[in-house]
């Protein structure tokens, strides 16, 4: 499978490839990016599996049990249990997020979508998100999946990635360069 995009030179990258075809050759790629999706969530939401994955003061095998009970819970399918068992064995739980948007972007490609990473200063609605999209496929010419994320730092406005190519429409890139103007 041919990654063009620098997805597998990074480590959470690699751990995506392989999820991935794993996913793919078991034709279940939509379980694994459902479950995946879920445990992004439950990360953004839990200040406990937040410190479960990056804690060093939590040993290895209590990490593992950790990990598997979280995911029975969770009801997550069986090739994402165990890949997030290998990943807190091999001690790589830190890389999780990185790896969940590797994947994404994998499975977009795969689906024949372009995904794009977009920062807002506040979260957006669902028909803020839509338009977005709307206006993505326009311009892009095909369907556009968003990864979304906030950034308070923005200040306001969007960054939008797609590829190479990037939108900055933020706020406070438009007050440094006008700072930087006035500077002369």
């Amino acid at each position: 499978m041919e990654n063009s995009g620098g997805i597998q030179a990074s480590l959470a990258g690699r751990y995506a490839t392989a999820l991935f075809e794993l996913a793919r050759d078991e034709r279940q790629l939509e379980a694994v990016g459902t479950s995946l999706n879920a445990v992004r969530d439950a990360l953004r939401d839990s200040s406990d599996l937040q410190a479960l994955t990056t804690s060093p003061l939590i040993g290895r095998d209590d990490t593992v049990k950790a990990i598997r009970a979280t995911a029975a819970s969770m009801g997550l399918d069986p090739i994402t249990s165990n890949f997030l068992g290998v990943l807190a064995q091999n001690r790589r739980l830190g890389q999780l997020g990185d790896v969940i948007r590797a994947f994404n972007l994998l499975a977009a490609r795969h689906r024949g979508e372009t995904t794009a990473e977009v920062k807002s200063a506040h979260p957006l609605n669902d028909d803020q998100i839509a338009a977005l999209k709307s206006n993505l496929k326009t311009r892009l010419g095909r369907d556009v999946n968003v990864d979304l994320t906030v950034d308070p730092a923005i200040l306001g406005g969007l960054v939008v990635k797609v590829g190479s190519q990037m939108i900055d429409d933020s706020i406070r890139t438009k007050l440094n360069t006008l700072a930087h103007a006035m500077k002369g």
